[in-house]
């Protein structure tokens, strides 16, 4: 029986999830059986994916209209993993909002039936009650993609799946092995946030599921939320993570206020910031699932527990390195 996908366009496949996401398509699929593209600005820093059979990596910047309409002609389906965690407003709302839409105009000119989307836990139905622009321009993209799918006749109506994962863990991750790195070189650990919950999800559980949805015909469940078997709460994570590299250290919840200060320090040094305000606001809602919709056991999968993965993973950390992350921060 043919594959209802024969090539598939990656947006964001150089990155943590695209990694995954290629490696399960073209294990899911066989040798052969699919075609890959996946456009970077920067296709030199992924030689890796250009190894693997049936992967194309190009020079592209995703973000002209022009480029993209040219990038999706010729494909069956397209995912979407572009997404920035600090930004300027600006900078979200062509992310996170005017991406999606010149996907979707460029998917329905050139045929490609099929869009899956990443999106994030936590978004509101509606933007306006979003706490912070990360996801307020989520929501607004959702709601953009959305007019794809409905205001229009049945003919001209775009497949659409959005996945909605919760922060994101795995052998590559930033998140618990930063945590991890900062306990060991300080012996206190102050917290913004601390009581901020999470549902922390194995990035190839999230692989998996964006694999079957590409795989998938059309009328696939609209919206899927991403997340592991248990609820943690950001204080809880940072204690694992020291726990499991073999540096607990005593984790001090702080205000806002002063959050909101630390992140403004922060901000101040080079690279990506650790911390930012709009990510402190981000934490006011829950990043867990809700349990209305459909999740990863109706997409046929068992999710992974954070601590199965990230216990050995972290307990096998080499000391020597323990500022490797930092410097790869401040190089960003």
């Amino acid at each position: 029986m043919p594959l209802p996908v024969q090539r598939v366009l990656i947006l964001g496949g150089t990155g943590f999830v695209g990694r995954s996401t290629v490696a399960r398509l073209l294990s899911d699929v066989g040798a052969g059986g699919l075609r890959i593209t996946v456009p970077s600005r920067r296709p030199a820093r992924a030689k890796v994916l250009a190894t693997l059979p049936g992967v194309e990596l190009c020079e592209a910047d995703v973000h002209d209209p022009a480029a993209l309409k040219q990038l999706v002609a010729g494909h069956d389906a397209v995912l979407n993993l572009v997404a920035v965690l600090h930004a300027t407003p600006d900078t979200f709302a062509r992310v996170h909002v005017d991406l999606p839409q010149h996907l979707a105009e460029a998917c329905m000119a050139t045929g490609a039936h099929r869009l899956v989307h990443v999106s994030a836990l936590g978004v509101p139905e509606d933007p306006r009650l979003a706490p912070s622009h990360y996801l307020r321009t989520k929501a607004e993209g959702e709601s953009v993609l959305r007019t794809f799918t409905t205001d229009r006749q049945e003919s001209h109506r775009l497949s659409l799946s959005i996945l909605r994962p919760s922060v994101i863990f795995g052998a590559d991750d930033r998140f618990m092995r930063l945590f991890a790195h900062l306990q060991a070189l300080a012996p206190v650990m102050p917290l913004a946030g601390a009581e901020a919950r999470f549902q922390p999800v194995w990035v190839e559980d999230v692989a998996s599921a964006l694999a079957r949805l590409l795989l998938s015909p059309a009328g696939t469940e609209p919206v899927i939320e991403a997340a592991g078997p248990q609820v943690w709460t950001l204080r809880e994570l940072v204690q694992a993570a020291g726990r499991w590299s073999g540096h607990p250290r005593w984790v001090i919840g702080v205000p806002d206020w002063v959050g909101r200060l630390q992140a403004a320090l922060l901000g101040l040094l080079p690279g990506e910031p650790l911390l930012s305000a709009d990510n402190l606001a981000s934490m006011h809602r829950p990043n867990v699932a809700t349990g209305r919709l459909p999740g990863l056991a109706d997409l046929g999968i068992e999710p992974a527990g954070l601590a199965s993965v990230m216990a050995p993973l972290l307990g096998g950390q080499d000391p020597s390195h323990r500022f490797d992350l930092l410097r790869e921060h401040a190089g960003r």
